[in-house]
């Protein structure tokens, strides 16, 4: 009897089906979609450009990062850099990797996450920062909580942390980000850049008028200094930037000297290293 109520029992036990418990609610979206074979090699990257923002307040200087994302890809994630690996900043940044770090201490280890969803659409969420991450002056969530995504955009400022003691030293200031997304026909020849260099070379050409005209400067195609408002033309000291706008350089002078080597243009707020090699 005894034997038979033992396998009796067993056969109940076994025949008692297992229930799956989630942890996660059904319906909430908190972060980036995981794929479970990662990201699909034929989805269309896009590229995101997140450079220092200028303001009349000196927030802390970095370099410039890129990086083309695909839809599913790991999220980039942002930091505070910790010299680990014996690389510079400045070459962990210029890797093709995820992260994203800013020599801050104002900046959390694991401060905010930047992933991109179908429509090349980017968004971005605070991980549980203490010092807060903040779009367009706006905080995302509290200290040590996570926010729900929030859509970034062309233009958008994005602050990490607030100023530490004043911000007198670099390590203890906010990092103040411009972003730039869907950008990338500025870095190849277009109709833009193309008739402007055009333009440029015509005004370069020595005038053949006799000198019984009239001394009055010829009329170029370029559009006027966007400071002064008057035209540019030859025999004129010119800055041309680097997204091919143009300036008389007395006017752009006090821009070029505030912030040097960083130059965002007042025309189309592109960002440039004035420093940066020629290739």
């Amino acid at each position: 009897m005894l034997r038979r109520r033992r396998s009796a029992g067993a056969l109940a036990s076994g025949a008692t089906p297992q229930v799956a418990i989630s942890t996660s609610a059904p319906g909430l979206t908190s972060g980036p979609p995981r794929s479970a074979g990662g990201a699909s090699s034929n989805a269309p990257g896009h590229r995101i450009r997140l450079v220092p923002h200028i303001d009349s307040r000196r927030s802390l200087r970095f370099e410039p990062i890129q990086r083309d994302v695909r839809e599913g890809d790991t999220p980039l994630r942002i930091g505070r850099f910790t010299d680990r690996s014996g690389l510079g900043i400045a070459a962990a940044n210029a890797m093709g990797s995820n992260k994203l770090a800013f020599k801050s201490k104002v900046v959390s280890r694991s401060h905010a996450e930047i992933w991109v969803e179908a429509g090349g659409k980017f968004f971005i969420k605070d991980t549980k920062s203490s010092s807060g991450t903040f779009l367009n002056h706006v905080r995302l969530s509290p200290a040590n909580s996570e926010s729900r995504p929030h859509e970034l955009k062309d233009g958008d400022i994005l602050q990490l942390g607030v100023d530490y003691q004043g911000g007198t030293e670099d390590i203890y200031k906010c990092v103040k980000i411009r972003v730039e997304v869907g950008r990338e026909w500025q870095a190849a020849a277009n109709a833009f850049n193309t008739n402007a260099l055009k333009q440029l070379k015509a005004l370069a050409i020595p005038s053949t008028a006799k000198a019984s005209d009239k001394k009055t400067a010829p009329k170029s195609g370029l559009s006027d200094c966007c400071i002064c408002l008057f035209g540019i033309t030859i025999h004129q000291a010119l800055f041309i930037a680097p997204c091919s706008h143009s300036f008389h350089y007395k006017c752009i002078r006090p821009l070029l000297d505030s912030h040097h080597p960083a130059f965002s243009c007042p025309v189309c707020r592109t960002y440039a290293d004035l420093e940066e090699d020629v290739e």
